[in-house]
């Protein structure tokens, strides 16, 4: 099956730095400026992840985000809430093995919408293509203490055997930091998912900075 991303603002997206929001890390900061930093020092994608809002609360927050990243050209991605993503207009959502399946996201959001899945093994990463994924989250590849619900950290070797399984992009996410970035995408990762590595910065800028350097260093590490 010939895989036909969707494209945002006429572009494929650049995955090489993703930040997953996470309110709780930003330590009583205002998270739509944390988000505004990251991104002025180079974070190419953005996940608003919101487990404990009100629906009221979550739109009203996306729409500030959104018009934080919309002029920037940066794509919003909702987290696991496909009736959120589509009534805030977000570029696309993002799903986990226990969520909404693939399939069943696509047929609701139909072509236009960019679609994330989760996933650990190179069994899960063919099935999320088959059922219309655009970008695969390798997670965890390493422990991390921001998400305790996830499976086995699959560690470089696993990274690899999912790079080797699927054509479609692939960002590591999970214990990912400025001293391991350039390994993942050695690996075989187009970016780094990060929470905490920027979320808790006290620089967001200076932090995304660094990681998107060693996005660079560890692509051109590659054999």
């Amino acid at each position: 099956m010939t895989h036909h991303p969707v494209l945002f603002a006429g572009e494929p997206v650049d995955y090489s730095l993703y930040l997953v929001t996470d309110r709780p890390l930003a330590g009583g900061r205002s998270l739509v400026d944390v988000v505004r930093r990251a991104v002025m020092g180079g974070v190419r994608a953005v996940q608003v992840r919101e487990k404990d809002a009100s629906v009221r609360e979550y739109l009203a927050f996306l729409q500030d985000v959104k018009a934080v990243l919309e002029p920037l050209k940066v794509p919003l991605f909702v987290n696991d809430r496909v009736d959120v993503a589509l009534a805030s207009d977000a570029a696309g959502v993002h799903v986990g093995q226990q969520d909404m399946p693939c399939a069943d996201v696509r047929r609701l959001v139909g072509p236009s919408h960019i679609i994330g899945v989760s996933i650990s093994t190179p069994e899960e990463a063919a099935q999320a293509e088959a059922e219309g994924a655009d970008y695969l989250a390798v997670s965890p590849v390493f422990v991390t203490p921001t998400k305790t619900d996830t499976p086995q950290a699959t560690g470089l070797e696993g990274l690899g055997a999912i790079r080797e399984a699927t054509r479609l992009p692939l960002v590591a996410i999970g214990g990912i930091h400025v001293g391991n970035a350039a390994s993942v995408v050695a690996a075989g990762a187009d970016g780094v998912a990060v929470v905490s590595a920027i979320m808790a910065a006290e620089d967001p800028e200076a932090a995304s900075r660094e990681l998107l350097a060693e996005v660079a260093r560890g692509r051109g590490g590659k054999q």
